[in-house]
């Protein structure tokens, strides 16, 4: 159903201030695009910052059957919070009063609506950090991260978003207020409804509040830099190095096509003339991290690495990080169109999918750009285009195809972190097969029968097809 006057007139004594209900065109349209690709105008958005208003604006959705869209900051990647059915999207970037860092128990208990590095920030004035470090950690909220079950550099050793969520409260598609496990690290209290949540990119429920799990900040840290004239060689040094029993805190790729546009963008002095440079950083006790800093080099070198530099102190350190950081805004100034994927394949077959990442640029004649979390298989292959070019768009939509299918045949996944969101969802078959999707189709439909909880998102239509150039 649309949102009619009546509708708007029940929004507006459910929210506390009338100011945080928009419905002006301006601001819709500020609602209907992400950081992927698509744009879907909501009827109206909706900004909570309380469970009461949630649960609120959600029960008079699923009287009317209006559909609902969840939102952080809208740094998705995979579509998440696009409402790709018009309705309600419920803006929770306002929300971000809670932030509590119970030390003695090691846990933070947040609101969906702050920020993901405030949360880290706050827990190291404890001694303690939160693991979970997404790129866009200093943008995104953690209500985001939690519903696309978000990664980043540190997942090598640390793990991603869901291995540090020990209870939520949310929102059920009829309005009623649950909470899902606990402050405890063991709780095997019935099915695990916490874990199945997270990642379910607002499909399921709604997230108003999480309990995270904090650990022990590390006592130190190194970096080195590892050069590779063949990008083989860098993805059977990952290996190497993994399996002489250290386990670094981030082990992250670029290839020569990353460090050329690094270097293009911001002359940090990188070797263009290398297929590859390994970032790789060990925490912990800093006379073991220095042992194991030697093994480190050794493994590489051992593989074919043409040099490895060792960063002196924290500004160095902080420099060769720089490069990294870098990448997406370099590769953005060669086209204006940036498809940022992230299949993830099992370790051992990181040198094959190399192989075949270098096979699908040379067979389409596409600019891709190769980086990411190379220690746990989660690469980010990037292709640099131009939306208005209906040809090279036709190519790259056949070249992201190929990645999917590499990855998959490869024992990968689509995603690692990115979510499928839409992006993603014609190919969910492909990896799950019929039965595994109508396993999870079911899940949906007992969850939120009405179907109002983000529409349109993870499950394929049928006949759908993957295509960019209409977004």
């Amino acid at each position: 159903m649309k949102v009619t006057e009546d509708v708007l007139a029940k929004l507006r004594g459910i929210l506390a201030d009338p100011d945080r209900l928009l419905t002006s065109d301006a601001d819709l349209y500020s609602y209907s695009f992400d950081a992927s690709f698509g744009l879907h105008k909501p009827e109206a958005v909706c900004q909570p910052v309380s469970t009461e208003e949630t649960a609120g604006i959600v029960r008079i959705a699923d009287e009317y059957e209006i559909p609902l869209c969840p939102r952080g900051r809208g740094t998705s990647l995979s579509g998440g919070p696009l409402p790709v059915q018009g309705g309600i999207v419920i803006d929770f970037s306002l929300w971000n009063s809670k932030l509590v860092i119970e030390e003695e128990d090691l846990i933070a208990i947040v609101s969906p609506g702050v920020i993901t590095a405030d949360i880290n920030n706050a827990a190291n004035e404890f001694g303690l950090m939160y693991p979970p470090d997404p790129s866009s950690a200093h943008v995104s909220t953690i209500g985001g991260n939690l519903a696309e079950n978000a990664g980043g550099p540190r997942g090598l050793k640390y793990g991603v978003t869901k291995d540090y969520v020990l209870g939520l409260e949310i929102v059920t598609a009829d309005g009623k207020v649950v909470r899902t496990g606990g402050k405890t690290v063991k709780n095997v209290t019935g099915y695990d409804l916490t874990k199945l949540i997270v990642g379910s990119e607002g499909t399921l429920a709604i997230i108003t509040e999480a309990t995270l799990r904090l650990i022990p900040k590390p006592q130190a840290s190194l970096t080195c830099m590892v050069l590779f004239d063949e990008i083989v060689d860098a993805g059977r040094a990952i290996s190497k190095v993994l399996g002489s029993g250290i386990m670094p805190s981030k082990m992250e790729i670029m290839d020569q096509s990353s460090i050329i546009a690094v270097e293009e963008y911001a002359s940090l002095g990188l070797p263009v003339d290398v297929e590859a440079i390994l970032l790789i950083e060990l925490d912990g006790h800093p006379l073991a991290i220095e042992e194991e800093m030697q093994r480190v080099a050794e493994a590489c070198k051992e593989v074919g690495a043409r040099s490895v530099q060792v960063a002196k102190d924290k500004k160095e350190e902080a420099e060769l990080w720089q490069a990294r950081k870098l990448v997406s805004p370099a590769i953005v100034k060669i086209k204006p169109t940036k498809i940022s994927e992230d299949a993830t394949i099992p370790r051992s077959q990181i040198p094959e999918m190399f192989r075949r990442l270098k096979a699908i640029k040379e067979k389409y004649k596409i600019h891709l750009v190769v980086f990411g979390h190379a220690g746990d298989g989660n690469l980010h292959p990037n292709i640099i285009t131009d939306q208005r070019d209906p040809e090279e768009m036709r190519r790259v939509e056949l070249a992201v195809e190929d990645i999917f299918k590499a990855a998959i045949e490869l024992g990968g996944t689509l995603s690692g972190e990115h979510g499928i969101g839409t992006m993603k969802s014609p190919f969910m078959e492909m990896e799950l097969g019929k039965d595994g999707l109508a396993l999870m189709k079911s899940i949906k439909t007992a969850w939120d029968p009405k179907n109002i909880l983000n529409p349109g998102k993870i499950f394929p239509e049928e006949g759908e097809r993957f295509e960019l150039r209409n977004g």
